[in-house]
């Protein structure tokens, strides 16, 4: 009888079936079934899946609410957006202000504002990037003042690493944007109380995660606030508020334009691109930390990044990707355009979504922001 049941179970489970899945399940920190699982995404509420059965402006609705259902709890907006200005410093046509202002029910952040002379003029939020670097966040976009020489040293680093030399915010203010500059949750006046630890993302994440609530979405959330903090601002037109991001801040810049509707216009640089080619054994998407601050739960069982970023159609809206990016493989970046194209050229507005790839690596250079304030001074 065990001859008999040793021999139906060789024929049931093969030796090579058992050699390709004993001694191990994971690898490079992906599971053996990656493939498999990124098959299983058919992405059910992408605008390309639902045109036979509904409108665009029923999808964008119907859609727009199965993200926010998957972004879980979300932080109760603030009672009121009144700011405080704690300081003040004249500059070459605007004034910095350094301000305090709710950012939702529970937490006060202090920001940069910069306001040039007009009286009702445009204004953009700037959306700061990762980097891996957490003592900074809107010093990346905003020249700092009334800081220690260890923090200003440390943004002229970062906007010379980054961004060309450039604090992408002020030359904005100087050509008339009011521009604000805040914080995300885990950067500069919002950091880790112990001090930097790039570990902590996961421990961020993972404690939120164990109270309902999503740390990507979170910031999500915070950015849709000062959006509308933003537009309610007496020196702002709130019909011509508009965003723009590097790295994060670029995927923080689509996100915010496809789930807000204060925002008009909106400028993502250097992130871009699909979950076939984000997760494979060599992406830096799937080494976890840094990943945290953009994931949120069961989005891509709807959507993938580019359904979600045509949530902003017809909006004029701006990517900009380089082909020696390396977290971002330019085939992902060509298909993800592809699909965005299709969706604004459907519904008559091919001419309001820009779409480049450019000869570098993952870096905001001059002539990418000169042609990025030509887009903004165009529609906003």
């Amino acid at each position: 009888m065990r001859n008999i049941l040793f021999t139906l179970l060789a024929i049931a489970f093969p030796a090579v079936a058992w050699a390709q899945t004993v001694g191990y399940g994971t690898e490079k920190d992906m599971p053996l079934f990656y493939q498999q699982l990124k098959e299983q995404l058919t992405f059910p509420w992408a605008w390309q899946a639902k045109r036979a059965s509904m409108d665009f402006n029923t999808w964008r609705e119907e859609a727009r609410r199965q993200v926010e259902a998957t972004m879980q709890m979300a932080p109760p907006p603030p009672a009121s957006y009144d700011y405080e200005v704690v300081a003040r410093e004249q500059r070459d046509g605007y004034e910095a202000q350094k301000i305090v202002f709710s950012v939702n029910k529970w937490e006060k952040t202090m920001a940069y504002l910069l306001v040039p002379k007009a009286k009702k003029a445009p204004a953009l939020l700037m959306l700061h990037d990762h980097g891996a670097h957490f003592s900074i966040g809107k010093e990346k976009m905003v020249r700092p003042f009334g800081v220690d020489s260890t923090l200003m040293a440390d943004a002229e680093d970062w906007v010379a690493r980054c961004y060309d030399g450039v604090y992408v915010g002020d030359e904005l203010a100087k050509a008339g944007y009011v521009v604000l500059s805040t914080d995300a949750l885990f950067w500069g006046d919002r950091g880790r109380k112990e001090g930097v630890r790039y570990d902590s993302q996961q421990a961020l994440a993972a404690n939120m995660m164990q109270m309902g609530a999503s740390w990507g979405a979170w910031i999500t959330w915070d950015d849709i606030h000062s959006a509308e903090f933003l537009a309610r601002l007496p020196m702002v037109d709130a019909g011509r508020v508009g965003c723009l991001g590097f790295s994060m801040g670029s995927y923080r810049s689509w996100m915010l334009a496809a789930m807000s509707d204060v925002v008009k216009a909106g400028a993502a640089i250097c992130w871009m691109n699909d979950t076939e080619n984000l997760m494979t054994l060599t992406n830096n998407q799937n080494k976890g930390g840094s990943a945290y601050s953009m994931l949120i739960p069961g989005i891509r069982n709807i959507m993938d990044y580019p359904h979600v970023a045509s949530l902003a159609c017809p909006k004029p809206m701006l990517f900009f990707n380089g082909d020696r990016d390396k977290l971002f493989p330019v085939p992902g970046v060509e298909n993800a355009y592809r699909i965005m194209r299709e969706v604004w050229s459907e519904q008559g507005a091919n001419k309001k979504l820009t779409t480049k790839i450019w000869q570098e690596k993952h870096f905001f250079n001059r002539a990418m922001q000169a042609e990025v304030k030509y887009f903004f001074d165009k529609n906003l």
